[in-house]
């Protein structure tokens, strides 16, 4: 009888979880017919009135960037945080330093970077906000995200040279970061990423919640809400309220010279 009853909630789950793909997989053809910013994989940025604000803060970004890259392999890896990113990245080339995640602020590490979070702070619709950093010859295979109704923004902060050797696909399109420039793009879009290079690359890694007309702005919000209160994402936010004791007595330390 339990047999039977775990089998029964099982296919429920399953279809639960298939319900909800075909709301999203619906939802996402209506934000490309209405989204209010142009529906490519590569987006410009002169779209968004926030993002020459942005680039003009990127030295102060990167002065903060530098202290915390002081203790870059004690940071946690992208999937120590966020298990599920396990199927793309496994090893301990892709090092994270979250100050946002779903809406989630991540308190001690954006103290520790006060003028980043302000900056942040001002983008409106800013979903998460970390510092994603590759090391050298890391390879990100590719993947896709969970939901269109956010689009994602990298802002350069350090781009190793030569530059054509970390390089990111969206799409049937190939882009390369400019330190101080911002990477508009929707990362729906099946995308992969290079570095090639013998040198680290840091972005500023941001998800932005799409503009979209009423109601469908009130519907995205919602739906964006549902991602992150579902078991991956608040799962992710109690790993790094794990990792906030373990940063705190990283930074308490002096660094080593590298």
């Amino acid at each position: 009888m339990k047999q039977v009853s775990q089998a029964f909630s099982q296919e429920i789950e399953k279809l639960y979880f298939s319900i909800v793909r075909m709301i999203f997989t619906f939802f996402e053809k209506l934000v490309e017919h209405f989204s209010l910013v142009e529906n490519l994989n590569i987006l410009d940025n002169q779209q968004f009135d926030w993002v020459e604000t942005l680039e003009a803060n990127s030295a102060k970004i990167g002065l903060e960037l530098n202290e915390i890259l002081k203790y870059r392999e004690q940071l946690p890896n992208f999937q120590d945080i966020s298990p599920e990113q396990s199927a793309i990245t496994q090893d301990d080339r892709w090092k994270t330093y979250f100050l946002y995640g779903y809406g989630s602020k991540a308190e001690q590490n954006c103290a520790r970077c006060p003028e980043t979070t302000s900056i942040i702070e001002q983008i409106p619709g800013v979903t998460t906000a970390f510092f994603s950093i590759l090391s050298p010859h890391k390879h990100i295979p590719a993947h896709r995200g969970y939901y269109k109704g956010v689009i994602r923004c990298h802002l350069g902060l350090i781009i190793p040279q030569p530059f054509f050797k970390c390089r990111i696909r969206i799409g049937d399109d190939l882009a390369f970061w400019q330190e101080g420039k911002a990477l508009m793009f929707d990362d729906s879009y099946q995308h992969e990423v290079w570095n090639d290079t013998d040198g680290i690359r840091v972005v500023l890694f941001l998800d932005i919640i799409r503009p979209l007309p009423f109601p469908l702005s009130v519907i995205n919000q919602y739906l964006i809400n549902f991602i992150a209160n579902s078991s991956l994402v608040k799962n992710g936010i109690d790993n790094q309220y794990k990792w906030d004791k373990r940063l705190e007595e990283i930074f308490a330390k002096v660094p080593e010279a590298n």
